[in-house]
């Protein structure tokens, strides 16, 4: 029986928002202890997302989900992309080094990307999906929630930032949503079945 899923991270925020997404489902979820590291060496979201899923899950015997994501920008080369929390030391900077690398550029489109991989407690890769949200670069910060380069990523389609969006809308729209939504009523029969 799958009872629990370490989400192979260490970070809160991404723990509040998969809590969420999961809180229909039998399960505890629980971050990975902060001293397991996994060095993401994939040159693709995908690549990092099924690296850290299956090497959490090895390590600690135990079912694991991972997702890798990141920002895309035109105008930057798809810039920060498989970079985007490590392209500035704080995620103010990064957010200031964006902005500041797309100073007098007309091509702001941009797309969030997520990848998201499952794996069983030995550590074999069981379910993954992908989701995109495309948007664009505003010029400044908009809205108080969320995280990362949220305050910069503008859905035309909403009128808004991901920081100005409700938790449930921005949870059913974003890059992240939309990969879970593909993946959950997999993981929901696997549960059924174990």
């Amino acid at each position: 029986m799958i009872s629990k899923l370490v989400l192979a991270t260490s970070n809160q925020g991404k723990l509040r928002e998969f809590e969420d997404y999961f809180r229909d489902f039998p399960l505890t979820i629980a971050l990975k202890p902060s001293n397991l590291e996994v060095e993401e060496t994939g040159t693709s979201f995908r690549d990092n997302a099924i690296l850290k899923a299956t090497q959490v899950a090895s390590a600690l015997g135990e079912w694991a989900l991972a997702d890798d994501s990141g920002l895309m920008v035109d105008g930057l080369g798809g810039a920060p992309g498989i970079y985007s929390a490590r392209y500035a030391p704080t995620p103010q900077q990064c957010i200031e080094r964006v902005l500041k690398e797309l100073e007098g550029e007309s091509r702001r489109r941009a797309q969030f990307v997520c990848a998201v991989a499952v794996a069983s407690g030995d550590g074999e890769l069981v379910l993954f999906a992908e989701g995109i949200c495309e948007g664009e670069i505003l010029t400044e910060l908009r809205g108080n929630d969320g995280f990362g380069y949220d305050p910069i990523f503008f859905v035309p389609e909403y009128d808004q930032t991901f920081a100005e969006m409700s938790r449930d809308l921005k949870n059913k729209i974003s890059h992240r949503g939309l990969a879970l939504a593909k993946i959950l009523p997999e993981l929901k029969a696997l549960i059924k079945l174990s």
